[in-house]
């Protein structure tokens, strides 16, 4: 892949898509104060079109049916601000048009035909306007008015009204499948689409110009654009104190290819290979370290914590601070060949991957966009129904962005879910609500679902880091079948509670598991550029490892792991000799013994601090310093370190 044009075109494409949204907001009457606010235009009917007034005095017009959605748009900016709705907006459908592009490149499409190129891949050209008469417009989205769209098409003029209604279409076909990636459109979002969508200088048609076929060949191209179209972003705000919205921006950096499979092969493949060291999959590694032969009495301390046997269906891996999915990628890689070792059928291995094996979690909306959709492509490369599954709802993800709960009160959910039949409608409210008080205090579930409120309301700011007790996991996972029960077949008080509630209820199951492999690139970030509330969690929670994000996670990985099970992390390396982590290389060696280890040079990862890439084996074995390292690493480093 040559990364050369994705590094081109993505920082330009962030900006051109910020640019081209906020003049679309301009055209209903939404522009910005200045100070990061917004000014709103008054509305006005007239007919059949809502006029509003701008601030350079300018009028705009739109059809009068827009009209919620332009109500929808003036409470988004209202809510987070203006430049940080339209920079939501301006990510959301750069990671659409992109999805959308892969897979018209690999065929992914259920109707056949291209929508951002023509039917040989020209730019400028548009196989499904082409084509559309042809299409089975009802399957691709049944709000598509057949006849109407024959109209358009046969008028001739009306290409550019068709297009947007095409494509449009598709992202609602779309939602149905990757709900996180395309979320309904029929509001603000849809409003921001810009028009001129088959113009010469449209942001389609730069996309498809910009970046030939051949680099989308690999699910690998998601990370790359995102970690250009970010850089600008984060070249503005490193170096000073970090907000809470610009912690991705300021923390994250793709992890190369090497490294991820060097990390996942000797995790993931390793705790199998310990077990089956006979097994096909070593040939399959290139990256994989054949341990080095032990003492007997060693030996025999090993062979006591390695299974005699492991049913894949219940290897359980975590990437924490999953960015854009490269790591659980390559974990789906391996787990893929260990799944066919066992003979388990190609077509039937997604899912059991996808539900039972791969969990992510990351702060970013958008990079847990894409790792959810680089996930559903690997699989759709070995199951062409994945998508409809996931449709039909035969197939769960467990990829999730983190969310906060500071818009939920747990009063008023406890309520509307009604969970012990004690609502009853009719009654004076202030009193039931009293009575409903002093009886949901007793609850366990109530008191649960409080504590998770209470507990997440920083989910944006602390990530992974928020520690959930382990024996809650249990019910969590009860209280999930119930939320998930109440979204299907609840009244609509408790169809609407139930679903604002699951993902902060999904999120703290994950944290509240174990795993038998924990794989990160955490974030980075120096103590000094904590803002108030990140400082005072992380010294509270994390004394030892305080010094950065990323020793916080070293400790936090460690805790997520079961016992004598993996953890594989790249970091820089000051952890390795300052004073400042002496704490964190006592919790290393009470904890674990190092299975693995490679101490990178400048410049090998594009951190100009250096890194280093290990794989820790957590274990109480008593005497862990005595395992001998693998052929061609250092002897153990933490055994001569001063701590």
């Amino acid at each position: 892949m040559n990364t050369a044009n994705i590094k081109k075109y993505a920082p330009k494409a962030r900006a051109r898509f910020i640019d081209t949204m906020t003049r679309q907001a301009a055209r209903v009457g939404i522009s910005p104060d200045g100070n990061g606010g917004a000014v709103i235009a008054p509305l006005e009917l007239k007919g059949d079109v809502l006029v509003m007034t701008a601030q350079d005095g300018q009028t705009h017009t739109v059809p009068a049916h827009l009209k919620s959605a332009r109500e929808a748009l003036a409470a988004w900016v209202q809510r987070d601000g203006f430049t940080q709705a339209i920079e939501q907006a301006a990510y959301s459908w750069f990671n659409r048009l992109c999805a959308i592009r892969y897979m018209e490149i690999h065929g992914y499409l259920d109707h056949g035909r291209r929508v951002l190129s023509g039917a040989g891949g020209e730019a400028g050209q548009f196989q499904i306007l082409e084509e559309c008469l042809e299409v089975d417009l009802p399957a691709l989205d049944k709000s598509l008015d057949t006849a109407r769209v024959r109209e358009l098409k046969l008028d001739g003029t009306q290409d550019e009204t068709l297009y947007r209604e095409l494509l449009l279409a598709q992202c609602h076909a779309l939602h149905e499948a990757m709900p996180f990636l395309f979320e309904p459109l029929d509001d603000a979002s849809e409003l921001l689409l810009p028009n001129n969508l088959t113009k010469t200088d449209s942001l389609i048609r730069e996309l498809v110009e910009a970046i030939p076929e051949a680099d989308w060949q690999d699910v690998e191209v998601i990370g790359w654009l995102y970690q250009f179209y970010i850089s600008e972003k984060k070249d503005q705000v490193i170096g000073k104190v970090v907000k809470s919205e610009d912690i991705p921006a300021a923390t994250q950096l793709f992890t190369p290819n090497w490294i991820v499979q060097y990390l996942v092969q000797n995790s993931v493949g390793r705790q199998w290979l310990q077990t089956y060291p006979g097994s096909p999959l070593k040939g399959q590694m290139p990256y994989y370290i054949e341990p080095a032969e032990q003492e007997p009495e060693v030996q025999a301390q090993l062979d006591a914590i390695t299974p005699a046997s492991i049913d894949p269906e219940t290897i359980k891996v975590l990437d924490p601070a999953c960015g854009s999915g490269h790591i659980l990628v390559e974990a789906y890689n391996v787990l893929k060949a260990i799944y066919e070792e066992r003979g388990y059928r190609t077509r039937d291995i997604p899912k059991l991957i996808l539900e039972n094996n791969l969990f992510g979690l990351d702060i970013d909306d958008r990079a847990a966009q894409l790792a959810g959709f680089a996930l559903l492509m690997k699989a759709r490369e070995d199951d062409r129904r994945i998508l409809t599954r996931l449709v039909d709802n035969k197939v769960r993800l467990n990829v999730l962005a983190m969310q906060s709960s500071q818009h939920l009160d747990a009063n008023t959910l406890w309520r509307d879910l009604n969970l012990t039949g004690d609502w009853h409608q009719g009654q004076s409210q202030s009193l039931f609500e009293s009575e409903q008080q002093d009886l949901s205090s007793n609850d366990a579930t109530y008191r649960l679902i409080a504590d998770l409120i209470e507990r997440f309301q920083d989910a944006k700011t602390f990530g992974s880091l928020i520690e959930v007790p382990n024996e809650w996991e249990a019910k969590l996972k009860a209280l999930l079948g119930e939320l998930s029960e109440l979204t299907n077949s609840g009244d609509m008080m408790q169809k609407a509670a139930a679903q604002r509630l699951v993902p902060i209820v999904q999120q703290a199951w994950v944290l509240a598991q174990r795993y038998d492999v924990v794989v990160a690139n955490p974030p980075y970030m120096g103590g000094k550029f904590y803002d108030k509330a990140l400082k005072s969690f992380v010294v509270r929670n994390y004394k030892e490892s305080k010094g950065d994000l990323y020793a916080a996670f070293i400790e936090k990985n460690l805790k997520l792991a079961k016992n004598d099970k993996y953890i594989g992390m790249i970091t820089i390396p000051n952890w390795m000799f300052l004073s400042t982590y002496e704490g964190v290389r006592k919790f290393i060696v009470d904890s674990c013994y190092i299975d693995t280890f490679v101490h990178n040079g400048r410049g090998v990862w594009g951190s100009d601090f250096g890194s280093c890439s290990f794989v820790f084996r957590k274990s109480d074995l008593n005497n862990p310093e005595s395992v001998r390292p693998a052929p061609g690493s250092t002897s153990n480093p933490l055994t001569c370190m001063a701590i």
